[in-house]
């Protein structure tokens, strides 16, 4: 039974599918948005764990700048790397950078090359 008071003159028909037609595009845009950034977060685990790798080979190796090379290339998964290693005071240091490509479909466009970066130091252990 329909209301007295409501007038239903059918001007409201198709009101749902035109708003969902101006904000699809919003909606989408951001949902590319987070998994470009969801991209990025995990390269950033990766070049985490490689640097954390290359600095614990690095460490009991007699060799560190190549120990630390080949645990970070075994490790890694992206490609280039950039490895770099330093022994000081007792200490080995190895840094891994990486650039990582913005390459999800229209956010990649507009956002520049993301380089994330990991320096793990660890104490030299006698081989």
């Amino acid at each position: 039974m329909r209301s007295p008071t409501r007038s239903d003159d059918g001007r409201d028909t198709g009101q749902a599918a035109v708003e969902l037609a101006l904000a699809l595009p919003f909606v989408c845009t951001v949902l590319l948005g987070v998994v470009q950034v969801a991209v990025v977060v995990r390269d950033q685990l990766v070049v985490q764990a490689a640097a954390r790798e290359g600095a614990r080979a690095a460490a009991v190796a007699a060799d560190p700048v190549a120990a630390a090379r080949a645990a970070v290339t075994e490790r890694g998964g992206l490609e280039p790397l950039e490895v770099s290693t330093a022994v000081e005071g007792g200490r080995v240091r190895v840094t891994v950078r990486y650039t990582d490509p913005t390459d999800v479909p229209l956010i990649g466009a507009l956002l520049a090359d993301a380089t994330v970066a990991a320096d793990v130091a660890m104490v030299v252990e006698p081989p």
